[in-house]
């Protein structure tokens, strides 16, 4: 009888909140990390207060330094730095204590990329970038391809139903087109839009970036992260990023978290709308979205359409055919930036083939390798005169 008397005390508890919230059903539970902003934590726990102000379908949970405990009224969770706090967070999203979260310089693992959204000025349209930081795959259309598939799972679980896709004209741009449009007719749904300008077409001028044309505009992350940027930063001379949701969460098949990014630059305004992003994909069960995309995309063939991707990569020297095995595995915590994307793979190998364990990944500001501590000058000189730095 007690668990009954539990769960009916819940039901009532659940049905007052939402007649004082107006929001009725579970609240997606969203932490945001304090430290790492250019702009001070006391500006993250503004854009928390706003977000939780706004929208009362999320709880939101700050995780940060003790002293700023007493400037909130929010849940709030102590860590004493940004590594504590990334150690928390992981956590806590792992064991369900919180469906999502909002962050700054997170490494995510290669296969993974951020879908940002802007608010377009031409039109002042809210669109899906795909993608902004991270990358899906070490071959660049390979990884576009992935990028729209992302992308598509992210709309959808913002609530639209059947998003319009654009292609930014860029290096990639028509292979991915011919790749998305096999994926298309083996059966994969996909909603391409036309260019505003006169001559149509899927592929995306940068007249369409301004007005808004697709809800989704895919391209590579280092051009999606430049985008954002400007974007975010342009009526503020770029120290502020005031406009739009944010970089997006990290996206691959496999991935099981919802962390969404933010720049250091990033403005209150930024992280309140990074914040109520983060709740709706969790509402809308991203996770999920992404799962069934794949599905769907391997059913229609993904599987060979990539292959092909990187049989004719390999054709024009984008990948090493050499096979080369990894050493014996260590714990690598030391990174080693500014090696190229297109080369990262090779870089990695150079550094088997003496012995040295290392792993790809990405960083803040790029492409990084991975080493353990002890290894960290032998590989610095390696990859350096390999020629990759």
């Amino acid at each position: 009888m007690d668990h009954i008397k539990e769960s009916i005390a819940q039901v009532f508890d659940e049905i007052s909140q939402g007649l004082q919230s107006g929001s009725f059903g579970k609240r997606a539970r969203v932490g945001i990390t304090l430290e790492g902003s250019e702009h001070g934590p006391g500006e993250m726990l503004r854009g928390a207060t706003l977000a939780q102000a706004a929208d009362p379908s999320i709880e939101v949970v700050v995780i940060g330094e003790q002293e700023f405990e007493a400037e909130t009224e929010l849940t709030f969770i102590e860590a004493a730095d940004q590594k504590t706090a990334h150690e928390l967070m992981d956590k806590m999203l792992l064991s369900g204590e919180l469906d999502a979260a909002v962050t700054m310089h997170y490494n995510f693992p290669i296969g993974v990329a951020t879908v940002g959204r802007v608010i377009t000025p031409g039109f002042g349209r809210k669109m899906f970038v795909g993608t902004t930081t991270g990358t899906s795959d070490t071959e660049r259309t390979s990884a576009m391809l992935k990028n729209a598939i992302g992308s598509i799972a992210a709309a959808k679980a913002c609530g639209i139903a059947a998003p319009t896709v654009g292609i930014l004209n860029i290096e990639g741009a028509r292979g991915l087109e011919r790749a998305l449009i096999k994926l298309q007719e083996s059966g994969y749904p996909i909603n391409f839009t036309q260019s505003a300008r006169a001559d149509g077409g899927v592929v995306m001028r940068g007249n369409d970036l301004l007005q808004g044309v697709p809800d989704i505009m895919v391209m590579d992350s280092l051009t999606g992260n430049v985008i954002m940027k400007a974007m975010s930063a342009f009526s503020t001379g770029g120290s502020y990023e005031s406009l739009g949701d944010g970089y997006g969460p990290g996206i691959g098949e496999s991935y099981d978290r919802i962390i969404n990014i933010i720049s250091r630059a990033s403005g209150a305004p930024v992280v309140a709308g990074a914040i109520t992003y983060a709740g709706a994909l969790a509402r809308g069960q991203l996770l999920k979205k992404v799962a069934n995309e794949y599905a769907m995309a391997k059913k229609a063939g993904l599987g060979e359409i990539l292959a092909g991707l990187q049989k004719a990569s390999e054709k024009t020297g984008g990948s090493a055919e050499e096979e080369v095995k990894a050493p014996p595995e260590k714990i690598v915590t030391e990174e080693i930036p500014g090696i190229e994307i297109l080369e990262l793979e090779d870089a990695v190998r150079v550094l088997w083939k003496l012995g040295i364990f290392a792993s790809s990944g990405m960083g803040c500001t790029g492409p990084i390798i991975l080493v353990a501590p002890e290894d960290k000058e032998a590989a610095d000189k390696a990859i350096k005169e390999a020629g990759y730095l």
